[in-house]
């Protein structure tokens, strides 16, 4: 016997909500999934009317799903916002070349312009250059580092007021657990934020109105709406950290469903004691982008590619920073520990 929409009560239910657990039809799991999303938006207050926002795109069902709905709700609600997308392209061939091209036809579909900025025209290198240097352990470092300070740069060109990013609940849990593990309290402070306010110039701010979405319902939904978008993994990333605490999440979430949602919550609610250290935010010395350090970690890593040193960037090595600034050559020494290429 069919079971019906515990919403409407009506039509058929097609899916079973990963979040709620609720049975429902596709036009009430539509409605309930970007009322919630919407929801998200006003209660957080993430755009003022009138702001230019641009939206990351890379061509995935998260960025695709935002894309849809931010111009969606935008006309729904009438948010007053001025959108546009914004890619990255790292320089990934067979991967991040194929995604673009969905990119491209999201840009006609939605009728938002589009802005791509390269890796290459940014920095002079590829992500397939950087892996051919420093092999695929820890390649995702150097790519994320990159595509952060890339975005904040095309936002600057573009004008924008804000960046929104697909980040979903998932990939929230996640970074909390990988914080948590590797005892970064610096980040575990602020990873679980839904919108960081401007850092500093060259940064700007950005949200995450997916926050609250689970995956598997981000999944559904571009299924369900027939969405036009690119569902490939990475070919460098098998190996990431994150795909290890992806896994472990997953195992969880199969036996506690509310697991992805228990462990924002603690990160949300996570204080640090009165009397530990943080790290000073300050701005790069050399490219003026934020950094508490010295040299920011996009031109240190840049430095130790452009050296042939690609154990520069990983690590700290932060004594060597002043050796940088005033390009004084590295010892014998220093120079055989950092070309070390056993990632």
């Amino acid at each position: 016997m069919p079971v019906l929409c515990s919403s409407c009560g009506n039509k058929r239910a097609v899916l079973k909500r990963p979040k709620t657990g609720h049975s429902l039809c596709k036009e009430c799991f539509f409605w309930a999934f970007e009322e919630e999303v919407h929801q998200t938006i006003v209660s957080a207050k993430l755009f003022n009317h009138g702001e230019r926002v641009g939206i990351a795109a890379s061509g995935g069902k998260d960025s695709t799903v935002l894309a849809h709905l931010m111009k969606l709700l935008n006309e729904r609600y009438n948010y007053g916002l001025e959108l546009m997308l914004l890619s990255v392209d790292e320089g990934i061939t067979g991967y991040r070349d194929d995604s673009l091209e969905t990119v491209k036809r999201n840009e006609q579909q939605y009728e938002l312009p589009l802005k791509i900025v390269s890796y290459e025209e940014l920095y002079g290198w590829t992500m397939d250059a950087i892996v051919k240097q420093v092999g695929l352990k820890n390649n995702c470092t150097f790519c994320g580092v990159f595509r952060r300070q890339a975005l904040d740069r095309g936002a600057i060109i573009l004008k924008v007021d804000k960046i929104c990013t697909g980040h979903n609940a998932d990939d929230v849990a996640e970074t909390v657990l990988m914080n948590v593990l590797r005892g970064d309290i610096a980040r575990l402070r602020r990873c679980t934020a839904i919108s960081t306010s401007s850092e500093g110039d060259g940064v700007v701010p950005r949200c995450k109105p997916l926050k609250y979405a689970y995956e598997k319902e981000i999944v559904l939904y571009a299924y369900f709406k027939k969405l036009d978008y690119f569902s490939t993994e990475c070919i460098y990333s098998p190996n990431a950290y994150r795909g290890y605490a992806r896994t472990f999440l997953k195992d969880l979430e199969s036996v506690r469903p509310s697991s992805i949602m228990d462990v924002i919550h603690s990160g949300e609610n996570l204080s640090v004691r009165e009397g530990v250290k943080m790290p000073q935010q300050g701005t790069c010395n050399r490219c003026g982008y934020i950094s508490s350090q010295a040299l920011c970690k996009s031109c240190v890593l840049l430095e130790g590619l452009n050296r042939g040193l690609p154990r520069l960037g990983i690590g700290k090595h932060h004594r060597l920073h002043d050796k940088i600034l005033s390009q004084q050559p590295l010892t014998e020494k220093e120079e055989r520990k950092l070309k070390a290429v056993d990632f």
